[in-house]
């Protein structure tokens, strides 16, 4: 029987992972016995560091010590917790983030941002956008997604070493004052110029380094306002621990120190802001990652293997894709959470010291932030499938991080497991519900014990992990339609989605 695919994350950092992961108990219970599957979901593929490489269940062990292998499912949430499955709050009405001219463009903004460019430093203010049209032949509905082999990934992120920082040096900001990035108008959206592309957003890309002592690695951000404000990854800032050194280097190789502004572990998302940040800096153009479709071209921008300001291409390989990722940059730190993304995957080469960079379509336009890729074996390297956080949880996460210093998450309240359910004359995989917290949204929506989940917002769910990735791209306040199964017929519930307030 043939393995899946290993997983793992795109910082690098000098310091390789040599902890052991923690084999999967069947299922995804987290209180009570494990109902026994009919015929549950092949195990997802595990999440390493980039110093070695492991399947599902295996311990870890030192490069180049013989690993144990062991089947099992992949680690369920810790015993008695339940589902708290985190999403963004919308930002406040002074955004960050800088749109395109939604004018006659190959990818037009999405809705709620106008093409007015604001005063360099102000903030761009909210209006109405534009949708681009489907591609040819594309359909409207969105196809059902089959059982898949490796539907999610437990990663580990973790930095490996790099090291061109040297060859930079600081120099004088100009006095010009910083304009977004262009936006780039493609005659075929479908066989993107990216020359045009990389012209215009290798400038709104950085290069990160993080150092502490003996401890230090590499990353990529995205600049998203003039105030100098950069997302990354939480595990890039986080590896050299939570007093580390940090740098930023533009495109142009000046260099700059940088604080943190804040940081979300359960979105393995963070916040630098430039010291001292000069005048003529170039804010990403925001896309809709909700508007993207398999075979969409993209670009893939960052500083892998230390090499600042590398592109690669490809498409988007797949969306909705549930990945888990397990922050191990700072062994030890109190936030090292696992965290499921409904990533999008891409084809793009995404390396170590990609993590935190930019994923754009033709237009420029910011559509996520790569964060991990999948990997056969102890070598990490690129081999085709890469991972990014969807733009527009970055958004809003980015957007509560600058104004309130945190960000809330939702919460549903359930405990879940993996199982294949009777669904009216099929047999379907969901996420099967095992309990309801008392007072939770769940509850509240008359949801129950044995109930089991296979979409939310007609989007398919197959396991606790997908249903998670979906909920956690949502806010605490949303309202969202679960279609569950019970007792072999479907139904449709609406849940208010409560916030998490337990940490």
């Amino acid at each position: 029987m043939s393995q899946p695919d290993n997983l793992e994350s795109r910082g690098s950092s000098s310091q390789p992972d040599t902890s052991p992961s923690h084999p999967a108990k069947a299922g995804g219970n987290t209180g009570g016995a494990t109902p026994a599957p009919a015929a549950p979901p092949a195990a997802p593929p595990a999440a390493v560091p980039p110093s070695q490489a492991t399947v599902p269940g295996q311990v870890l062990t030192p490069p180049g010590a013989p690993q144990q292998v062991e089947a099992s499912a992949p680690p369920p949430p810790p015993a008695g917790q339940d589902v708290a499955v985190p999403a963004a709050e919308a930002g406040s009405e002074n955004t960050t983030w800088a749109t395109g001219d939604g004018h006659r463009q190959a990818y037009p903004p999405p809705a709620g941002w106008t093409g007015q460019q604001p005063p360099p430093g102000q903030p761009w203010p909210a209006g109405p956008g534009q949708s681009p049209p489907p591609a040819p032949g594309a359909s409207q509905q969105k196809a059902r997604r089959l059982l898949e082999i490796g539907v999610a990934a437990t990663l580990a992120a973790v930095l490996a070493s790099g090291g061109t920082w040297a060859l930079f040096r600081s120099s004088a900001g100009t006095s010009r004052m910083g304009e977004p990035a262009r936006q780039v108008e493609q005659a075929d959206p479908n066989n993107p110029n990216w020359t045009a592309t990389a012209k215009a957003v290798t400038s709104s890309v950085v290069s990160i380094q993080v150092s502490s002592g003996s401890r230090s690695g590499d990353g990529s951000g995205v600049i998203i306002d003039n105030k100098g404000h950069v997302v990354t990854n939480n595990h890039v800032v986080m590896a050299g621990g939570e007093s580390a050194k940090i740098t930023v280097a533009l495109d142009d190789k000046r260099v700059y120190s940088a604080d943190i502004v804040g940081t979300d572990p359960a979105t393995d998302l963070a916040v630098l802001r430039i010291n001292d940040a000069p005048k003529d800096l170039h804010p990403i153009i925001l896309g809709d990652d909700t508007k993207l479709r398999v075979g969409d071209p993209v670009m893939a921008v960052g500083n892998p293997l230390g090499l600042a300001g590398t592109v690669t291409t490809g498409i988007v390989s797949a969306l909705n894709r549930p990945v888990t990722t397990r922050d191990k940059a700072a062994p030890g730190a109190p936030n090292a959470v696992p965290v499921v993304t409904n990533a999008i995957q891409t084809s793009a080469a995404i390396n170590p010291g990609n993590s935190g960079g930019a994923l754009v379509n033709g237009a420029g336009q910011l559509v996520g932030i790569n964060s991990s890729i999948a990997s056969l074996s102890q070598t990490s390297g690129n081999i085709g499938i890469g991972f990014a956080i969807p733009a527009n949880e970055a958004k809003s996460v980015a957007e509560q991080l600058i104004n309130h210093g945190k960000a809330r998450h939702a919460f549903l309240g359930v405990t879940l497991a993996d199982e294949v359910v009777p669904d009216g004359n099929d047999q379907r995989a969901a996420a099967k519900i095992q309990q309801v917290s008392a007072g939770s949204a769940a509850e509240k929506a008359s949801i129950r014990a044995g109930d089991a989940v296979v979409a939310v917002d007609s989007e398919v769910v197959d396991g606790r992990l997908s249903l998670q990735a979906q909920i956690r791209e949502r806010k605490a306040g949303d309202q969202v339609t679960l279609t569950i199964v019970r007792e072999g017929k479907r139904q449709d519930i609406r849940v208010t989605l409560d916030e998490d307030t337990r940490n």
